[in-house]
């Protein structure tokens, strides 16, 4: 599966920190990028059990819907001392109005009573076609978890996050950075070498 230079590609996601994440992982390799919104393409919903089903479930929707080849993220905060949760309800625990800061506290109440604050980034990218083809991506990023919350300039849980030999959280460090060495960053390098020009 490859992708033409020029190609336009849908991002299936509302979530616009996302959105412009991946399409400033996208703009050296020459493609248009359209989010899921602004082509007024309907959320479905995530029933996958698996970060990989989610993101195949809203890339084949976005895909059939548009008929364009659609890329979809499935992405979440994983702690080892909740059992992986959040997980794939990462963006549920935020609530229906998507309030990371609910969620961040909630996962800081979880962890009151626990010294183990290790955790990971987890993303998978799902490219599908009109056709129905898809191919997926996965990548990790490891770190720890640090409250109270610090920074502004990512999205989600990044406040919390300090990746493994960092010492700031993906809020304050400069977004070129975080692209270069998150977890989405790691699975869009995959994609990369296998679909783009």
């Amino acid at each position: 599966m490859k992708l033409a230079r020029g190609a336009t590609l849908v991002v299936a996601s509302h979530n616009a920190g996302k959105v412009r994440e991946i399409a400033a992982l996208l703009e050296p390799h020459g493609l248009r990028v359209r989010g899921a919104a602004e082509l007024g393409l309907e959320e479905p919903e995530e029933t996958g059990t698996t970060f990989a089903d989610n993101a195949i479930l809203k890339a084949r929707a976005a895909a059939t819907a548009s008929g364009l080849a659609a890329l979809a993220d499935d992405s979440g905060l994983a702690v080892t001392a909740l059992d992986g949760a959040p997980g794939i309800y990462s963006a549920r625990w935020a609530g229906p109005k998507r309030d990371f800061a609910f969620a961040m506290a909630r996962v800081e109440r979880e962890l009151e009573s626990i010294a183990d604050r290790s955790a990971r980034f987890v993303c998978v990218l799902a490219l599908a076609l009109p056709s129905g083809e898809v191919e997926t991506f996965e990548g990790e990023a490891h770190g720890h978890l640090e409250f109270p919350p610090r920074g502004d300039r990512g999205f989600g849980y990044d406040p919390i996050f300090v990746a493994s030999g960092m010492r700031q959280t993906f809020g304050e460090i400069d977004p070129a950075l975080k692209h270069s060495i998150s977890h989405r960053a790691r699975a869009f390098e995959k994609f990369a070498k296998a679909v783009l020009p």
